[in-house]
């Protein structure tokens, strides 16, 4: 038996009107001839209002008919967050496999990088001590971009890098001398 039918057949079996029935559901009673007629069904709450208005559980009201349907449905709702589950699983596995690879990579160039700069051998280098104001400055640079001045301020490092030219020693040293002469230093 349907649940269109089961809700015609108790409600004349306790004398309700479709109105009256309505009423105590809290519906239209177009509602109630749609629920008869299998045109609609009741939400979960409209159930539970029918099933005491009817003196009837909502098991019985639904029929084995309705309930093994809408235990199907559970079963697939089931079936369906479980599936998502495993996807959500992989996928996190996934995200988590790619940023280890990302970090293997960056240590990996890191290493590298350290390695090819710690290998590269300064051929040729010059020193040269030179001061302004009384305060000494001891200038190292050499090939391969070698430049060391411990002393010197950011400005004064940025300045003498620009000055040196990596590949001729005389030159940058020439250019050092000037750049301390033009701010009142001398070099030795």
């Amino acid at each position: 038996m349907r649940l269109g039918e089961n809700i015609l057949r108790l409600r004349k079996q306790h004398g309700f009107s479709q109105e009256e029935l309505a009423n105590i559901v809290e519906v239209t009673r177009q509602t109630i001839s749609n629920w008869e007629l299998g045109e609609t069904t009741p939400n979960p709450e409209q159930l539970i209002l029918l099933s005491k208005a009817l003196h009837i559980s909502i098991d019985e009201l639904l029929d084995n008919e309705v309930k093994e349907e809408l235990i199907k449905k559970v079963s697939n709702t089931e079936q369906l967050a479980g599936m998502i589950m495993k996807m959500l699983k992989i996928f996190g596995k996934f995200v988590i496999g790619y940023i280890i690879f990302i970090l293997v990579m960056i240590i990996g160039l890191c290493i590298y990088t350290f390695a090819i700069k710690g290998n590269q051998n300064v051929e040729s280098s010059a020193t040269i001590i030179c001061s302004i104001e009384n305060k000494n400055y001891q200038i190292k640079f050499g090939t391969n971009d070698y430049f060391q001045c411990d002393q010197c301020s950011d400005k004064m490092k940025n300045d003498l890098i620009k000055l040196a030219d990596f590949t001729n020693m005389d030159k940058s040293l020439l250019q050092i001398e000037q750049y301390f002469k033009t701010n009142n230093g001398t070099c030795d």
